[in-house]
């Protein structure tokens, strides 16, 4: 039987606080970032490394990746556009996995073929997107074969149509352990029209149609077996104000983009229930949201986190991450995705 991935994103400066029992829960953890400076991903700037040892010590059934990149986080496209350059980038995922330690990498490239974070882009990048991840693949596999191990490579991927158009998913899978897809902030800093930015399904009625369910069927017709997906899920919210007081608040045209909002800990203490908050569930989207009479906030909770659970085990996905560990001090979160998915299908 194959083990369901639960996996979390801690950025490095937060390591000191994972606790040993939220540890225990998760089959994988990716620590955040690494970056990619002259073609080559670079370590030397991330704290904690020896609370990063001592996590890999006490937890052995915990694989650890290296997540490099993020929102903003260029010189990708760079080294993709050459072979010198992908053969640098991959020489260095190598290094790192020498010097940190690792189980394997995990690209978060935002986005291949697009400059909306301000890096660097190409319209080559949907081939040589492609090119990079067989060389590093190749490295990491001559790795593994001289030190008896399978050191993983996986990507973060965008939730919706773009990240499909950019990229060639049909050929990159086949050099994936597996594809954490970003299904959050599937709406907010766009838009003013207020709605769930995490939710499992789409609400009647909403003129946005992205959903998780609708990502994990886009990225299969794409040609990426179902079994290589992990689903997302937020540690944080998305808020307008200036929200029409009408249904609660939910898909009406806000005074404000949706914006980040506070974070679950934060939630719980402050608005879930408390301030004129309300707390309401749309059974369709299988998404909380709240509601104060002029400001709107989507959101993950349990009941949303063991929804997706349930959908990852039916059907046939590989598991859940989220995004991102200090978010929620309470441990509720990850104790629901430790809950709701067992180790094994």
């Amino acid at each position: 039987m194959n083990r369901l991935i639960r996996a979390g994103y801690v950025n490095d400066i937060h390591l000191p606080k994972m606790t040993d029992e939220d540890l225990s829960k998760l089959t994988h953890l990716n620590v955040a970032f690494g970056h990619v400076k002259n073609d080559e991903i670079v370590t030397g700037h991330i704290r904690h490394l020896d609370v990063l040892t001592r996590i890999r010590n006490s937890h052995p059934h915990l694989t650890i990746l290296l997540s490099v990149g993020g929102w903003s986080a260029g010189g990708f496209s760079e080294a993709a556009s050459t072979e010198a350059g992908r053969d640098r980038m991959a020489a260095s995922a190598v290094r790192a996995l020498e010097e940190l330690p690792i189980h394997g990498i995990d690209l978060d490239w935002e986005y291949p073929s697009y400059g909306e974070a301000g890096i660097g882009y190409s319209a080559d990048d949907k081939t040589t997107f492609t090119l990079l991840l067989r060389t590093m693949r190749e490295a990491l596999d001559r790795k593994g074969s001289a030190d008896g191990f399978r050191y993983l490579l996986t990507i973060a991927a965008g939730a919706d149509q773009y990240y499909v158009d950019g990229t060639e998913m049909d050929q990159v899978q086949q050099y994936l352990d597996f594809i954490q897809l970003m299904t959050y902030d599937m709406r907010g800093g766009f838009q003013i029209l207020t709605g769930h930015h995490s939710n499992l399904y789409t609400s009647p009625g909403d003129l946005f149609r992205i959903s998780a369910d609708a990502s994990v069927r886009l990225f299969e017709r794409a040609g990426v077996p179902r079994s290589k997906i992990v689903l997302g899920a937020a540690f944080y919210s998305r808020l307008w104000q200036q929200v029409p007081d009408r249904d609660s608040g939910l898909h009406q045209m806000a005074g404000t983009t949706g914006g980040y909002g506070p974070d679950y800990g934060e939630l719980v203490e402050s608005y879930i229930g408390k301030n004129g908050f309300v707390r309401r569930w749309d059974d369709a989207a299988k998404a909380p949201y709240l509601f104060n009479g002029s400001t709107f906030i989507s959101y993950d909770d349990e009941e949303s986190i063991a929804c997706k659970c349930d959908y990852v085990r039916e059907q046939g996905l590989a598991g859940i991450m989220f995004w991102e560990y200090s978010l929620d001090p309470t441990g509720r979160l990850i104790d629901a995705m430790a809950r709701s998915l067992p180790d094994l299908r």
